[in-house]
């Protein structure tokens, strides 16, 4: 899908074909022009040919349909993944911003991959028009966006952010912006960027330790963005927007998982931010690397948290089983393909 490129043949159109077009891709989601019964038909046969609306795309399903996962092949043969999450009335996407990531998050599989390209706004766009498809038969929609698949959002901060406006916009997907949320390891300059957004989505921050030494070893960022500067970003963001601020804290067995860590990671929170924020706890799932702490350990940090007076939820497990889950999307079709 080139968005861009339909734009420009619509150009020569009159001005009432765009909203037709907006209507059948976004709101009808369909998946060949054929389909777009009120276009003529000299219209629909150029619009096969210069602005295809095919996605390549393999899906994945749980054995408890709860979670999806789509790998999509682009239009230079690297393929990016994608994930659906139900519950109850929420569908929730979490999409990917870049193919593979620079950051080496230690426990993530995206990290190991290594770096390869951004996406563009329309390429982020399609992993939704993936999901609106495939929910479209039973009559229901995509509800929430989040930006936690493959990459680093604020290193693509341009893109996402055309991505952002896209999903928002009334006349194409109308998610309303704070059902939109961005998840960043803490580059503080796109945390200052997103200070001035000028929609109000939400922002996560991927903490994951409450120390420096061994933040750094999880995440090699840390050495360039330190916790005492992202902290005191999202300190800046709060004050400046106040909007409530998600701390995503990824629950390892044995690395970052004791009460004392527990303790530590409530003291530097306080330290730095207002009270608009709550901590996340994601449990993890396990990898050759790292096993995910047990049930009792993360209750337990999680009193420990609500002790000292920090508000605390505990994310869903979904999709372990398609490697769907948090720090698991790899691309791994991109072997095979």
């Amino acid at each position: 899908m080139n968005l861009t490129k339909l734009e420009d043949i619509l150009k020569r159109q009159p001005k009432f074909r765009l909203k037709q077009i907006n209507e059948a891709i976004f709101s009808q989601f369909i998946e060949t022009w054929d389909e777009a019964s009120s276009l003529p038909k000299d219209l629909r046969d150029l619009l096969k040919k210069e602005c295809s609306l095919e996605i390549k795309t393999k899906i994945f399903k749980s054995a408890d349909n709860s979670t999806i996962k789509a790998a999509i092949t682009l239009a230079d043969g690297e393929i990016t993944e994608t994930v659906l999450m139900r519950h109850g009335t929420r569908n929730t996407v979490c999409v990917s911003c870049q193919v593979g990531c620079a950051l080496a998050c230690d426990f993530c599989a995206t990290g190991q991959l290594g770096f390869k390209r951004n996406l563009t706004a329309d390429e982020i766009c399609e992993q939704v028009l993936v999901f609106e498809r495939l929910l479209k038969p039973e009559n229901q929609k995509v509800s929430n966006i989040v930006f936690m698949g493959m990459g680093e959002p604020l290193l693509n901060f341009d893109e996402v952010a055309k991505a952002i406006k896209i999903i928002n916009d009334q006349t194409k997907f109308s998610i309303g912006a704070r059902h939109i949320s961005v998840s960043t390891v803490g580059i503080t300059e796109g945390i200052k960027k997103l200070a001035d957004f000028p929609l109000q989505i939400n922002l996560a921050i991927s903490i994951h330790s409450p120390s420096d030494t061994l933040r750094s070893r999880l995440m090699p960022i840390n050495q360039k963005y330190p916790l005492s500067e992202v902290l005191t970003a999202a300190g800046e963001y709060l004050k400046k927007t106040k909007r409530k601020l998600m701390i995503e804290y990824v629950m390892l067995k044995g690395i970052n998982d004791s009460p004392a860590q527990a303790k530590e990671l409530a003291l530097i929170l306080k330290k730095y931010l207002p009270h608009l924020y709550f901590v996340n706890l994601i449990a993890y799932n396990q990898t050759e690397r790292f096993q995910g702490s047990l049930p009792k350990t993360i209750k337990e940090f999680k009193m420990t948290l609500e002790k000292a007076g920090v508000t605390v939820f505990q994310r869903y497990k979904f999709g372990s089983d398609i490697k769907g889950a948090c720090g698991q999307l790899a691309g791994e079709l991109r072997e095979n393909k």
